[in-house]
Formats: structure tokens, C-alpha cells, sequence
């Protein structure tokens, strides 16, 4: 199942300049999501972070990790129209910087769930399918 920037917004609530991703590939919901993120010069974090080389906070690529992930939870009927909250980050790990013209493969599989909480398994990837960030987000349903 794929879904656009619309299709994104009627299951969570993030909107621009918030929703760090463009796309979901594949989706099997409550169980994993595949999503991407092209990365432009002209997104506001880079004027800063850092002017003379441009490169996307860690946490914002946690940030779109844990986007994808709600993704997945929230297109369970039961939680449609519901919010999915950090509970934890655990186990972050940066191995490689992610610049302007990278397009960034996101992928979270709820690999645990019990009532309102669960943990999401996540990795971003680049182009050539070296590992960017990899970690473990707990969510709580709200």
C-alpha cells in the first residue's frame, strides 16, 4: 500500500514544516511502514545546522523515524484519528551524516505492544543502503 503526503496527513497529525516524510512505500498496519525522505538545500534546519556544511539533526532523523512508525500504529482502525507519543529513545546509533540530496529510506517494524504502548524497531538508510541512524522508540497511544 502506498501512500502520498495526503493519505499521510489523514493518519498523523504532523504538517510542514513538521511531517519529515514524503512517501510510505509499503504498509501493513500495527506491524511496519517503509517511508522516504528526499532531503533539499532549501529546508530551514540546514541554514543553520551548519551553514558551511549542511546536515540533518539526528534528531530530526529520529523524528521521521518515529513518523513512520506512528504511521504504521495509526492506521489500525482502532487508533485512527489518535496521536502516538515518545515514551523513550533507546539504543540510538549514528553511523553516517545525511546531507542535501540524499533520499533517506525509513523503516519501523512494532516489534512489541501491550495496550496503549509499544516499541518500534527503526532504520534510515541511504542511497546505497548504508545504515544512517538505527534505533528502539517506545510510543504511547494518546
Amino acid at each position: 500500500m502506498k501512500l502520498g503526503i495526503k493519505e499521510i496527513q489523514e493518519i498523523i497529525p504532523h504538517r510542514h514544516p513538521f511531517l519529515l516524510i514524503d512517501c510510505i512505500e509499503e504498509l501493513e498496519p500495527g506491524v511496519r511502514a517503509v517511508g522516504y525522505k528526499a532531503l533539499t538545500y532549501n529546508e530551514p534546519q540546514f541554514a543553520g545546522h551548519f551553514p558551511q556544511e549542511p546536515v540533518m539533526p539526528g534528531v530530526l532523523m529520529v523524528e521521521a523515524l518515529a513518523q513512520v512508525g506512528a504511521v504504521a500504529i495509526l492506521s489500525v482502525e482502532e487508533n485512527r484519528g489518535k496521536t502516538a507519543y515518545f515514551a523513550a529513545i533507546n539504543n540510538a546509533k549514528f553511523k553516517q551524516k545525511a546531507v542535501p540530496g540524499n533520499r533517506l529510506k525509513l523503516e519501523c517494524e512494532i516489534i512489541r505492544q501491550k495496550g496503549p504502548m509499544g516499541v518500534g524497531k527503526a532504520v534510515a538508510t541511504n542511497e546505497d543502503g548504508k545504515i544512517v541512524v538505527s534505533a528502539e522508540l517506545t510510543f504511547m497511544i494518546g
